[in-house]
């Protein structure tokens, strides 16, 4: 059997393609080589060629994948798709995306827009007729930007899914407290049509977390910037931090240096299964400006830089530096 080609040769694109370059050759060529448009020797197997090579390359991890390994990365065992000879069929017809369906095959059944795709499951005259079980629809992948707060302490997100008559509707989709950016939601049936009666796939949430104006998240852990004064540095004391509700009081320790991380144990994001992470407050020291120093606060520091160590003279590069 000859080697598969190149799945960018088979859509006519550059390695570089878009997305959208992608959906437009796919188009092209599948409405130029669907078996039910064009009768000539070879056009169903190039058809599903062409599927094949679409299916790759418009899922962004297989495409990853193939971009890497080739078609060992795709089509060795655990990788869906199957070549464009595979026995199974996997690259044929059920794989064109539903909002492609009519652009692509509507003069076949009549034209017009007035019918959608509905019924988009039970055309089982494609690919000569041929008998087929049950077949799992295809799981559809869109993103959902969640507030932070939402991520943070879980809610409700209205999503409007497009309805297979071309009307549509609205998903009501449960944020669990604790959901981090890039997790996945799976929604149970709401993806493409089985075939055959076979079960719907299902709709695949990629989730993005907005950000917050001075809170970053790691996983259940928070940051926040903290700025304290040259006193409370060096003499410590106790401060008030915000917490993503409430406040909490922190204790500096006498000698803090910018950027040392003081923990709140427990005072981060609490997820579904209650378990909390912990806040940690990034220290800042603020020097005052010179407009906001008087006579008398000025010469207090002199007088201080004139007693006080050189902290230079402790760095690994001390004896490097002549002090001039």
């Amino acid at each position: 059997m000859a080697a598969p080609r190149d799945y960018y040769d088979v859509l006519g694109v550059s390695r570089s393609a878009s997305a959208d370059e992608l959906k437009s050759a796919h188009r092209r060529l599948a409405r130029k080589y669907h078996p039910d448009l064009n009768k000539e020797e070879g056009a169903a197997d190039r058809f599903r060629e062409i599927q094949t090579a679409y299916d790759v390359l418009s899922d962004s991890e297989k495409r990853a994948r193939y971009d890497r390994f080739g078609h060992a990365g795709v089509d060795g065992p655990g990788a869906a798709g199957g070549g464009p000879g595979a026995g199974g069929g996997a690259a044929d017809w059920r794989n064109v995306a539903p909002e492609d369906f009519e652009a692509i095959f509507g003069e076949a059944f009549g034209g017009g827009r007035g019918g959608g795709f509905g019924g988009f499951g039970g055309f089982g005259g494609f690919g000569g007729g041929r008998a087929t079980g049950p077949t799992k629809g295809r799981d559809l992948e869109h993103e959902l930007e969640v507030g932070f707060a939402t991520a943070a302490f879980g809610g409700t997100e209205r999503l409007r899914l497009g309805g297979a008559a071309g009307e549509p509707s609205d998903l009501d989709v449960k944020i669990p407290a604790g959901i981090h950016d890039g997790a996945t939601l799976r929604i149970r049936g709401k993806g493409l049509p089985g075939g055959h009666g076979g079960p719907d796939g299902d709709l695949l949430l990629q989730i993005r977390v907005g950000r917050h104006p001075w809170f970053r998240r790691d996983g259940l852990n928070l940051e926040v910037d903290v700025p304290i004064t040259i006193v409370e540095a060096a003499l410590g004391g106790e401060i008030r931090v915000p917490l993503l509700r409430g406040t909490a009081t922190l204790k500096v320790p006498p000698g803090v240096r910018s950027g040392s991380k003081l923990r709140l144990k427990g005072r981060g994001v609490t997820d579904s299964k209650g378990t909390s992470g912990d806040l940690h407050a990034v220290l800042e020291i603020v020097a005052p400006s010179a407009d906001e120093l008087s006579d008398e606060h000025r010469a207090a520091l002199e007088t201080m830089g004139r007693d006080l160590a050189n902290p230079r003279t402790r760095t690994p590069w001390a004896a490097e530096v002549t002090e001039g």
